[in-house]
């Protein structure tokens, strides 16, 4: 009978498999010399920079996913365009302000995920996060009034729920239900 490896040495498993496949990618050539050699940069990079353990106590949920990834891909659109038409307005000068959003799951994984899914999205740029109180401050474009600050807190705050719905634990989803009033 064999010992099932712990979620710690499976975690850097994939790591080094993650980074060894980018070093690939990055190099352009799929040959056994750059396999060995991105295996060996890994590893090395690995000892020298030990990731923090990530807790991950969710799993997917498939139809969370597809929520989360078509609504993604609609702000993606709207903002793209949003942002297209106030650079061509002539005239116009947009306003701009640093807003602080407080997340309801407090995770590295929760923060990280809402972090990149923030600023992948044209208009809005993380600048800074505060990990104890699981604050995310972002910069955002074109904010006119207090009510598009609150309103851009909103669905920062929709987006998180969206990302626990999609691969969040059942702990997780209470914690957005409790704190939002979100079903």
């Amino acid at each position: 009978m064999t010992a099932r490896p712990s979620r710690r040495t499976r975690d850097r498993l994939i790591a080094l498999g993650g980074l060894t496949a980018l070093w690939m990618l990055l190099w352009g050539v799929f040959s056994w010399a750059t396999l060995l050699g991105g295996l060996v940069v890994a590893a090395v990079v690995l000892a020298v920079f030990p990731l923090p353990p990530v807790t991950f106590a969710g799993r997917p949920h498939p139809a969370g996913l597809l929520r989360f990834a078509a609504r993604f891909l609609v702000d993606l659109v709207a903002a793209s365009a949003h942002l297209a038409w106030t650079a061509f307005r002539f005239g116009y000068r947009p306003r701009s302000a640093v807003i602080a959003v407080r997340l309801a799951v407090r995770s590295d994984l929760n923060l990280t995920l809402c972090g990149e899914a923030v600023s992948l999205i044209p208009g809005s740029l993380i600048v800074d996060t505060d990990r104890a109180a699981g604050v995310l401050y972002i910069h955002v474009f074109d904010v006119r009034d207090h009510d598009a600050v609150e309103e851009f807190r909103r669905e920062v705050h929709a987006l998180e729920a969206r990302i626990v719905r999609a691969i969040g634990s059942a702990a997780e989803l209470k914690q957005i239900t409790n704190e939002r009033g979100q079903p």
